[in-house]
């Protein structure tokens, strides 16, 4: 008797678990020009989000300020919950290549490109806010995919940025 109620337990606590809590995402994946970010799984899809980026975003990033998200691949290298936007995880721009190209243009390439949820104190605007490309070269989602994010991707994990 004991062990059919001790299977019963389990078995409803793995119902009522998401099957994405057990996700091994392996690479995030973002295409600019569809404004979607994906979480994958070896060949599966296990999340999916509408990103924000920044003011001018078609093309690489290659200087402070220029409003763009780099594109290539890079490393989502740690997590931060003292941000000014609600939870973040750091992109590892700039690489050697963008600082060289950078250097040989006598400009400062950037960085702190982050995943971030929203401005913080106004995650209630984020309806509205995702229409919109308004970061630095950023990318944003919302809060409770912030949440997600955070719970399926481990430091380490490379993201892929492409136009």
């Amino acid at each position: 008797m004991l062990i059919n109620n001790c299977y019963r337990v389990v078995i409803l606590t793995c119902l009522m678990c998401p099957f994405f809590a057990w996700a091994n995402v392996d690479l995030v994946r973002v295409d600019k020009s569809d404004r979607v970010m994906q979480l994958v799984e070896g060949e599966n899809v296990v999340a999916s989000y509408a990103i924000s980026l920044g003011g001018s975003p078609e093309g690489h990033k290659s200087q402070e300020g220029d409003q763009k998200t780099p594109e290539g691949r890079y490393i989502l290298d740690y997590k931060n919950e003292n941000s000014s936007f609600y939870r973040s995880m750091h992109i590892s721009y700039p690489n050697a290549e963008d600082i060289q190209q950078a250097e040989r243009r006598g400009v400062s390439p950037g960085g702190m490109i982050m995943v971030h949820g929203q401005r913080n104190g106004a995650g209630w605007l984020s309806g509205l806010m995702q229409r919109f490309d308004w970061t630095d070269g950023c990318i944003a989602i919302t809060n409770d995919e912030m949440d997600e994010f955070m719970d399926l991707v481990e430091p380490g994990t490379p993201i892929e940025i492409v136009w």
